[in-house]
């Protein structure tokens, strides 16, 4: 099982390794990973790794077998042996766009809250889609509504819980298309706000920004009709 220095700092850039194992098709195994791996509707990171006669670019991210995180590298990129210590780099632009993302998304589900249907975080473009029959009326007003919850600059911090307390808490759980894992004993809560004022409170993995007002302003942009119970919502940085 890989350790994921991701989880315990999200805005870590790099970070010592060592190589643990190959797979079968070509990936790359390190004992503990600052890259993090595609899930939850957050893409892999991508980023490179360095060590004593060699670079390697890493592409994405992915998870593997057992809790190990795979490195995907680039095609004809050439490994570093097995038990080589390396630098890690993540791609820290593209990782940080996509942390602003995500907490926005978490936002963009307090001021529409329905139950989220299937998401994915982008660099350029975010979506949620929710289950909601009706349409968004007032575009300008709920791009307003958003932002104005931004800009309230609320802290961004995380909790565990244990498995059983969430069993014995279904409503933490927004998303109806993706379940947080479970069977590892406890869960990863994101929570947006002080704990006296809490905004929203959910399970999940990815990686967030510190405060709300890191995200910037953000744009609604196009509002899709996905089939008779459903309303897509894509979210733009706008800076």
């Amino acid at each position: 099982m890989t350790e994921p220095l991701f989880m315990e700092d999200a805005y870590r850039r790099e970070a010592p390794g060592r190589v643990a194992a190959h797979t079968e098709d070509g990936g790359l195994v390190l004992e503990a990973s600052l890259f993090y791996p595609t899930g939850g509707g957050q893409p892999g990171d991508s980023g490179r790794l360095v060590w004593e006669g060699g670079t390697c670019a890493i592409e994405t991210t992915v998870k593997g077998q057992g809790g190990a995180i795979v490195l995907r590298p680039a095609e004809g990129a050439a490994l570093p042996p097995v038990g080589a210590e390396l630098r890690q780099e993540i791609d820290w632009d593209r990782r940080h766009r996509l942390m602003r993302m995500h907490t926005a998304l978490h936002l963009l589900s307090v001021v529409l809250p329905f139950p989220v249907t299937g998401g994915a975080v982008g660099e350029e473009r975010s979506r949620l889609d929710f289950a909601m029959q009706e349409p968004i009326e007032d575009r300008d007003a709920l791009e307003a509504e958003l932002n104005a919850l931004i800009a309230r600059d609320l802290p961004v911090t995380t909790d565990w819980i244990t498995d059983a307390e969430l069993e014995a808490n279904p409503g933490l759980v927004k998303t109806m298309s993706v379940q947080p894992p479970r069977g590892a004993g406890r869960v990863r809560l994101v929570r947006i706000g002080p704990p006296e004022a809490t905004v929203d409170l959910q399970p999940c993995g990815g990686t967030h920004v510190a405060r709300t007002g890191e995200i910037g302003p953000v744009r609604i942009g196009k509002l899709e009709k996905k089939g008779r119970l459903n309303r897509r919502v894509n979210l733009h940085l706008a800076g």
